[in-house]
């Protein structure tokens, strides 16, 4: 079997409301790169990348000369020749490369008839638990609906979809309003849901010793455990030394080198598993073998998908047998997907893992065109910029957070 073709399309599918985050923002939609590996025997298969608000096609196109008549069970030799360490110096294609591993896989077990999780030993779960991943928000221009900003607010907001999909674990992005309201509305949380786990990241964006106040204010909390409070290692140790909620990181842990200094000498004891930032699902596996090896807690992380990623991380989980934690996923806040049967549904905060052969899931070619166009229309956005401070750029550890007074709807128009 042998690559013939690789198409790669960007989209944007629209969210409830525009999702704040310590950096920027995702301004009322995902931009996603869906790309489509096809071969000689007619077997194509699925992959998917973000890009910071922005397409990723024109590197994909970049890549056939590299990939035609290559045989998609060759992943190994994939890797080397997309990734090579010393190359990749000058062009790092990790998540080029998860995306275009994604596809392989999807080809692999359609070719031999199997699902994804078959190809690396089987399932040990049917269906994966998932966090409901609250964000601030601002209100969705068009409707005026979908506001989170208040403590008030973002009580009912989780409230709301731990009724609608029976989420128990509820994980609120955090960073973007100072840590001492953040607090207010974290204590809140916990007050309302006294049942249910927590976690809080502020994407690195807390000092050591804010986070370490913080820290100190939540302990008797029910925490899986505290992600990202601040960035680096060696911040991250200092915290550790003091804290007694675990540490999480997706951002300081995100290679094998660094899983090896990590293991050397601890900073975080949960590795949050991204299928796009580790470069695929088999590196995630090995990483999470390392970590059951060495006495590490795994989750899987979530970098803002469509369906097509979501199978993969549904994959993913259904493999590893050191997964405790429930997954991350922002797929509640869509309002669509490109994948035939529309979104994928949560019963008690689960999804089923797809059965069907490869990834399990197919593209809605009508769906895909109908956000291709809507892409080609609106174009990207800084995902790293606020619309609503248009003068602001994030410092680490940040110093000027926005105002949770400000309730103004800011203009999204990026053309």
């Amino acid at each position: 079997m042998k690559i013939t073709d690789i198409r790669a399309t960007t989209v944007t599918v629209p969210l409830e409301a525009p999702l704040r985050h310590s950096n920027g923002a995702h301004w009322g939609r995902f931009v996603r790169t869906v790309v489509e590996v096809e071969t000689d025997e007619g077997i194509s298969g699925l992959g998917e990348m973000g890009g910071g608000g922005e397409s990723a096609a024109l590197a994909f196109a970049g890549l056939k000369t590299y990939l035609v008549g290559h045989d998609p069970f060759d992943l190994n030799r994939m890797r080397y020749a997309i990734c090579n360490p010393t190359a990749s110096l000058y062009n790092n294609r990790t998540q080029l490369h998860a995306a275009l591993e994604f596809a392989c896989l999807d080809i692999v077990g359609k070719k031999l008839g199997v699902p994804v999780y078959q190809l690396f030993g089987g399932r040990v779960r049917d269906e994966i638990k998932f966090a409901s991943y609250l964000f601030y928000r601002y209100p969705n221009p068009e409707s005026g609906h979908g506001e989170v900003r208040t403590v008030d607010q973002l009580v009912e907001h989780a409230k709301a979809l731990k009724t609608k999909h029976g989420f128990t674990t509820h994980k609120l992005k955090a960073g973007v309003f100072h840590p001492d309201y953040e607090l207010e509305c974290y204590l809140a949380l916990a007050g309302e849901l006294p049942d249910d786990a927590l976690r809080y990241d502020p994407n690195c964006s807390l000092s050591v010793e804010q986070a370490l106040r913080f820290g100190q204010a939540i302990s008797g909390l029910r925490n899986d455990y505290f992600e990202d409070p601040t960035w680096g290692f060696s911040g991250m140790r200092r915290l550790r030394e003091k804290l007694s909620t675990p540490l999480a990181t997706n951002t300081i842990v995100i290679d094998f080198e660094q899983l090896a200094t990590n293991v050397r000498d601890p900073a975080v004891d949960v590795i949050l598993l991204d299928t796009t930032f580790w470069g695929g699902i088999r590196a995630c596996i090995r990483a999470a073998q390392i970590c059951e090896a060495f006495g590490l807690s795994i989750a899987v992380h979530s970098s803002g998908e469509l369906g097509v990623q979501l199978a993969t991380m549904l994959h993913l989980g259904a493999i590893l047998p050191n997964l405790v934690f429930a997954a991350d996923a922002h797929y509640h806040h869509l309002l669509d997907d490109v994948i035939k049967g529309g979104k994928m549904g949560y019963a008690n905060g689960c999804i089923p893992v797809p059965h069907g052969p490869g990834l399990g899931i197919t593209l809605d070619r009508e769906k895909l065109e109908k956000y291709a166009e809507l892409y080609r229309g609106l174009g990207g956005y800084p995902y790293d910029r606020d619309p609503g401070r248009t003068q602001w750029y994030p410092l680490l550890p940040n110093t000027d957070f926005a105002d949770p007074r400000d309730g103004r709807t800011p203009d999204l128009r990026t053309r």
